[in-house]
């Protein structure tokens, strides 16, 4: 992959439960197109992931929430699964991290259960979305635009369903995160 992510800073926000493949994933294509990851959770210590049907590794932190600015990166990764959506959309900091990369109008990558951080955030209404089906409702109780696509790209966000749609998932954020600053914000 070519490096067209050199000098970008990516926040990927998980805590324990996140799916394996929705943080191992992305983080690899990302450094591999040049780009410098940062695992941010709640507090600094280890995160677990949650691999399919059973707890898997455990990942290292580089920042906790608490030492993250949104001025430090350029982009914004959310990974699924069921438990680190879960915790993080009733975490005021982790809305709060969030939503200031919507304000400040970079791009945010979130997939299957992902955009539930988002809806808590308020950053969904009238955008264009995809996530997990079981959440579709949520998402347009809340003013999304959702659609059942492999994944979805709404002025800067990028969504998709499951780990089956990491390769577009990723191409998609990177190419985003490429782009730079997206000014003609929804939220």
């Amino acid at each position: 992959m070519t490096q067209q992510l050199n000098g970008k800073r990516v926040a990927i926000l998980a805590t324990d439960g996140f799916e394996e493949s929705e943080l191992s994933v992305p983080k690899a294509k990302l450094e591999s197109a040049g780009a410098t990851v940062h695992v941010i959770a709640p507090d600094a210590k280890g995160i677990r992931a949650w691999a399919s049907t059973d707890w898997g590794d455990t990942y290292d932190v580089d920042k906790a929430l608490s030492e993250a600015n949104v001025a430090d990166y350029h982009a914004l990764m959310l990974p699924g699964g069921l438990f680190n959506p879960d915790t993080l959309r009733q975490n005021d900091d982790a809305l709060r991290f969030t939503r200031h990369f919507f304000e400040a109008g970079k791009p945010v990558g979130a997939i299957c259960h992902g955009p539930w951080i988002l809806i808590n955030a308020g950053v969904v209404e009238g955008r264009s979305m995809t996530s997990y089906p079981s959440i579709s409702q949520d998402l347009k109780n809340a003013g999304a635009h959702w659609s059942d696509q492999e994944v979805v790209v709404d002025n800067g966000l990028v969504t998709s369903r499951k780990p089956d749609d990491l390769d577009a998932f990723c191409s998609k954020l990177i190419e985003e995160i490429g782009e730079g600053r997206h000014s003609d914000q929804h939220a």
